[in-house]
Order: structure tokens, then sequence, then C-alpha cells
């Protein structure tokens, strides 16, 4: 089969396990713990590799920042034979307790721009209950806290989550942006959440969205120097362990068929 438009990928190079980020920076750091890793391709916003993680292959590809360039990598990654999806990112928090604490979704409000263009607004965008519950475990097991509340995707870095120069000459007020949505009980925001788990769902396949809280609204507080990347090996030590789960009980469903 010809690779993928924009990833650069073929199915045999892919696991049905794959696990998203959007900073190819992250990418990186996952494949040092994983073994026997082949660097895919790299091209554009898109950095893949494949390897095994306690003998389970596992793919890891960067998906940019957005909705949009995330929507690609879903797809072309689903026409690779992707059967589980698992985002791995940093969010941001609305509520102050949650700075260095796993935030692990069960679903997700949709104020992206691209889900609508697949579904209707009103088309829910959850997470596999049980790829949530064993993501929870993992991060019992590293001794992590966590939270399953709601989050929030959207669009405009600098029009609705961080005051800038341009936002304030227009008096773009973002934390009318925090304020509407805490209304609604919302935990953290993101701007590709929502539309990877709209598209899993379509898709019939198992999603997940397992974050870790590095800053709080407008960047009013933030994890700093050992404390941020400590809590970003943890993000990764919980994604990679929680897939290894996964994919042992599914070894066992199928001993059993």
């Amino acid at each position: 089969m010809e690779k993928t438009l924009y990833l650069q990928v073929s199915p045999e190079e892919i696991s049905k396990y794959v696990v998203l980020c959007g900073d190819p920076g992250r990418v990186e750091k996952i494949v040092t713990k994983l073994d026997n890793c082949k660097k895919i391709a790299s091209n554009r916003e898109y950095l893949t590799y494949t390897g095994f993680y306690k003998g389970i292959k596992i793919t890891a590809t960067s998906t940019g920042i957005g909705a949009p360039s995330a929507a690609i990598a879903i797809e072309e990654m689903y026409n690779c034979g992707m059967e589980v999806a698992v985002r791995v990112g940093t969010i941001m928090g609305l509520k102050d307790d949650l700075l260095g604490k796993l935030l692990i979704p069960s679903a997700v409000m949709k104020e992206d721009g691209t889900s609508p263009t697949y579904a209707p607004k009103t088309y829910p965008s959850c997470a596999s209950y049980e790829l949530v519950e064993i993501m929870n475990e993992s991060s019992k097991e590293y001794g992590l806290e966590y939270n399953n509340g709601i989050i929030c995707s959207m669009d405009g870095f600098y029009s609705q989550m961080k005051e800038s120069k341009l936002s304030n000459k227009m008096k773009n007020n973002v934390n009318k942006t925090f304020e509407n949505l805490k209304k609604y009980n919302i935990s953290g925001i993101d701007m590709e959440s929502s539309v990877i788990l709209t598209l899993t769902n379509l898709m019939g396949i198992k999603g997940c969205i397992v974050t870790m809280t590095t800053v709080l609204e407008n960047l009013n507080d933030f994890l700093k120097g050992e404390e941020r990347t400590k809590a970003e090996d943890d993000l990764i030590n919980v994604v990679l362990n929680g897939i290894v789960k996964y994919a042992k009980i599914e070894e066992e469903k199928n001993e059993l068929v």
C-alpha cells in the first residue's frame, strides 16, 4: 500500500496501539522508553516511531497543535489499522487543585471547528470507559492523583485561553472563557481531545485522553523545571503501562474464544 499523504506511513509500519502527542518533542521522549524502536517518518508536524514496550508493539506519532492537524493524524492512522488511540499531552486546568495532577476525562465539550465537519455538535465526544478505567488503575500504580471530569477543546489559544498583545488591543477578555466554562464544571481546556474522541467513536475504535495539568487558566500558575520534567515522565509511564495492561486483557479474551 502507498504511504499516507501527510504522515507518510503505511500499515505494516504501524501498531494497532497508537499514542498521539501534539508535540513532536514528546514523541522523542516516549521512544526513549521503547525497545527496538524505528523511526518511520517525519513530515511537517508529524513525527512517527514504532517500537516495543514490555513486549507490546506501540506506535507514537505527533499531531501538531489543534484539531485540524489532529484529525489528519487520526484519519491516516485509522487507514493503517489503528484500533486503540490514546492522546498523551498537557492541559490547562480550570481548578487550582488540579495542577500537577492527571486529567483523564470521561468526555469532552466540543468547541473546536473540526468536529462539526464530521458529525453534528450534539454528537457525543466520549472516551472508552474501559480505557479510562485502565488508565486510572495505571495512575494508581504510579501513586498519581487523577481526575475524570469533563474537559473542553477550543481552537483559539491567544484569542480564548491566553492574553496577548493583540487580545488586549482588541479588548478581548479571555477570562470570560474561563468564567463561562466553569459554569458547566469543566475541569480543563486543550485543543485536540474533542476531535480525537469524536473520530474514534465514529470509527468504532477505542479512544481515551490522558493529560497532565501543567498550567492553570491564563498561565496564572504552572509547573516549572524538574517538577515539570517529572510530571511529563509520569504521564508517559502511565500511558505506556496502561496500554500494556489493556493489551494483556485483550490477549486473555482472545485465548478464551
